[in-house]
């Protein structure tokens, strides 16, 4: 029943991907705005959001500095400071690999054989 259902919704998705991603977006001519492929608006899109993650995490990480710094050996401020660094670091590889990975599935979809 999986397989069947799967073929039912994954076969018509496969076949209008290639449209989808081909579609032009043209905006009216006097907004002075940017036209494009759906594809690249949506690729610009999830470049600015990653990025901002990762800049995110980079002041999350600096702020735990200072928490670390000023916590004067309150163990408890000092916990928190590291669960801070920790997370932040999280972010920032989240962010990088989300960049990786962007770029290899428009490497792969845009017929580029470079990152």
């Amino acid at each position: 029943m999986k397989q069947k259902l799967r073929k039912t919704i994954l076969a018509p998705v496969s076949m209008l991907m290639p449209l989808v991603a081909s579609a032009q977006y043209s905006p009216p001519t006097d907004t002075g705005l940017g036209g494009g492929t759906i594809t690249e608006i949506v690729n610009n899109l999830m470049k600015w959001l990653l990025y901002l993650l990762g800049f995110i995490g980079v002041i999350g990480f600096v702020i735990a500095g200072i928490l670390y710094l000023t916590s004067a050996g309150n163990d408890d401020r000092m916990e928190m400071a590291k669960k801070g660094m920790i997370y932040s670091v999280i972010g920032v590889v989240v962010g990088l690999i989300g960049t990786v990975i962007l770029k290899a599935v428009n490497s792969w979809f845009g017929g580029s054989n470079r990152f």
